[in-house]
């Protein structure tokens, strides 16, 4: 018999950055939606609140691949220095089902979060555009710097934060990924300037004016998987083309998208999947804002932990 631990492969935070590249796991998001999978057929997540925080259950199967992630997200974590989301992740022999690895889960969701909104900005986004605003100033922020550089040329960048101290670190550290950018702390009347703006924040309510945002812009909402926390002001994805992963997920988990359905702004059946925007179902509009609103699924992690090992 075999000592399933003893035979586990272990990734480290540092291993997995030195095997999957940003670039990389955009692509591998990029293909694995290119080929026909829909996020709609992917396991449905299991959320448990638990004393101080959540617990979240994110099992996959795709193309022979099966793996589960073990996530806990804690709000107070931040204040204490900790991550807000940790984790780990397993992965499975497709055909045994025999546990092969585990990965550091925190840096998995750190590398796989902005390589699925970048995956899905590269086919919403201008061409040219690059003039980008980030809200937020934790490692979710930071890194979506990393991605959009590999997916744009960016002239500027703006980070967005309550606190000085947290922007100017933000800013210090995101500098690395993009070096020719015109990078600095930025305020919210920075957004009418901008082609591509992030939020990453955990807010409640409504980050920007509906209006502020341009014609041209790319919006990408990755703060929350709560149903009744919205990012985004429900005017702006009236006016929008609004992209999320799943239907299934949209009605139960994107905020910003349930909380514009309650307030008449936005239909249900208006919004666009991933999954028809990668087979060329719906084409991106040209014509108004583009907001992409992830929460987060199984199979976006499978697909770029299958990499590492």
């Amino acid at each position: 018999m075999s000592d399933v631990i003893a035979d586990l492969a272990l990734v480290t935070a540092q291993q997995l950055a030195e095997r999957v590249s940003m670039r990389a796991a955009i692509a591998a998001v990029q293909t694995t939606l290119s080929s026909g999978f829909d996020p709609d057929d992917d396991f449905a997540r299991r959320i448990l609140d638990v004393p101080n925080g959540q617990l979240l259950l994110m099992p996959a199967a795709i193309d022979g691949a099966v793996g589960q992630k073990f996530a806990t997200v804690a709000p107070s974590n931040p204040s204490r220095g900790l991550e807000r989301i940790q984790g780990v992740y397993i992965l499975v022999n497709g055909d045994t089902l025999t546990p092969t690895a585990i990965l550091d889960g925190t840096a998995l969701t750190s590398l796989r979060t902005p390589a699925v909104s970048a995956a899905c900005a590269d086919r919403l986004a201008e061409k040219n555009a690059g003039d980008l605003v980030v809200i937020g100033t934790g490692p979710q922020a930071v890194r979506h710097v990393e991605a959009f550089a590999a997916i744009r040329a960016l002239r500027s960048v703006r980070i967005v934060g309550r606190d000085d101290a947290r922007v100017a670190a933000a800013v210090d550290a995101a500098r690395t990924y993009a070096p020719e950018a015109d990078m600095r702390p930025g305020s919210i009347d920075d957004i009418p300037d901008a082609d591509l703006i992030i939020c990453a924040t955990t807010a409640s309510t409504p980050l920007f004016p509906a209006d502020a945002a341009r014609e041209d812009a790319t919006v990408v909402a990755i703060g929350s998987h709560e149903p009744d926390r919205a990012e985004l002001d429900p005017a702006l994805l009236a006016r929008s083309q609004v992209i999320v992963e799943s239907r299934r997920v949209a009605a139960t988990e994107a905020g910003d998208v349930l909380v514009a359905v309650a307030a008449a702004a936005l239909e249900m059946d208006a919004v666009v999947t991933m999954h028809q925007l990668f087979t060329g179902a719906v084409q991106a509009a040209s014509d108004r804002p583009r907001i992409v609103k992830t929460c987060g699924m199984g199979w976006q992690d499978l697909a770029i932990a299958r990499l590492a090992v």
